[in-house]
């Protein structure tokens, strides 16, 4: 039997897409359910906190570091479970990149992840988060998510209508967030199907006629690249966590109060689920913000508002200072909350105002 070690005083930076933060008290890297379940019995027995760690694209770790056990969960496999005409059912580990993920089943020619190219991060992340991008979230392919019950160690198959998934949002995220670890999805695609377009952006680039899968996923990569969205070391602008916040969902009047104070300035609104989704870095820019923001070693990316970057020996305290920033000036200029959208690792209450909701 193989047994998961615990290595001491691990820096996470590295492990971040941001590069800031300070170290894991203790630290392990898991490649099976079996020593995953023995960290979380080790971390119980210690009475020790426990976080699992994905990509560390969508986290910024406090400079302090996590006074507990980070897990990395690096099984990584990819299994075709069934077909069933043109459907497809796989089964992928939490470990698995999901970019790689996505390369590979647009290879197989299966329609359905095509358009989410190019996020950073694991597969494990995907459920949780309900990663989506140019149309497409991943609740739309999700069958079931095989998780872990942190309390009882027991593995749990939940279907993906007792998931909770809403826009960026799980009951992974809100009511279940800390009772289960994801271990792995599964995923219903479709063989030969027909790209999904629902973008105006791609649909400008792509032009007429039918594009392949394989021309999706090079559009939305070269548009991901064009905001810096894509994590490429080249890129000034990449160590940073994506996008900061998440386009705020508001009752109807808040936004028309939004639309008639800012009448000159065409305001992109969405019909969303409880309200009307706003842009973000609409909002950003209207509460007199840039791209190419500086604060610090901290700054906002020279082409997306949105995306807060370390500019080059930033401290996380200076990622969330800017993050504090931009919030409480978008609700004076707008009354909009911004919501951030990345985990805060091993925070206190300098982080409340950032994670409150106002």
């Amino acid at each position: 039997m193989s047994r998961a070690e615990i290595r001491e005083n691990v820096e996470l930076a590295p492990m971040t897409t941001l590069g800031v933060g300070g170290a894991a008290q203790y630290f392990s890297e898991v490649k099976s359910p079996a020593e995953l379940l023995e960290t979380i019995r080790w971390a119980k027995h210690k009475s020790q906190p426990l976080y699992v760690l994905g990509g560390g694209s969508n986290l910024l770790v406090s400079d302090a570091g996590f006074p507990g056990l980070v897990v990395r969960y690096v099984d990584d496999r990819l299994e075709r479970l069934e077909t069933n005409g043109d459907r497809v059912w796989l089964r992928v580990g939490a470990g698995k990149n999901w970019d790689e993920l996505v390369a590979q089943t647009v290879a197989w020619n299966l329609a359905g992840i095509e358009c989410l190219s190019g996020i950073p991060g694991l597969v494990g992340a995907a459920p949780i988060q309900n990663i989506g991008a140019y149309g497409q979230e991943v609740a739309e392919v999700i069958e079931s998510v095989e998780v872990i019950e942190r309390s009882t160690g027991e593995l749990h198959l939940i279907s993906k209508n007792h998931c909770g998934f809403g826009y960026r949002d799980s009951h992974f995220k809100g009511k279940w967030n800390g009772l289960y670890i994801v271990v792995a999805v599964h995923l219903r695609l479709v063989e030969g199907g027909q790209p999904s377009i629902r973008y105006g952006d791609l649909t400008r680039r792509l032009g007429p006629g039918r594009p392949t899968l394989q021309e999706v996923r090079d559009t939305v990569l070269e548009v991901r690249r064009s905001k810096s969205m894509v994590y490429d070391t080249r890129d000034p602008n990449h160590r940073s966590a994506g996008s900061f916040f998440t386009n705020p969902i508001v009752e109807e009047s808040l936004a028309d109060e939004v639309d008639a104070r800012f009448a000159k300035d065409a305001m992109p609104r969405y019909p969303a689920e409880g309200g009307v989704k706003l842009s973000a870095a609409w909002l950003i820019e209207r509460a007199g913000f840039e791209k190419g923001f500086v604060l610090g070693q901290a700054g906002l990316s020279s082409n997306h508002v949105l995306a807060l970057i370390n500019r080059g020996g930033a401290q996380a305290e200076d990622l969330l200072n800017l993050a504090k920033l931009v919030r409480r000036q978008v609700l004076e200029r707008t009354g909009v909350t911004l919501v951030p959208e990345p985990n805060l690792l091993g925070f206190g209450v300098e982080a409340f105002e950032l994670i409150g909701r106002a």
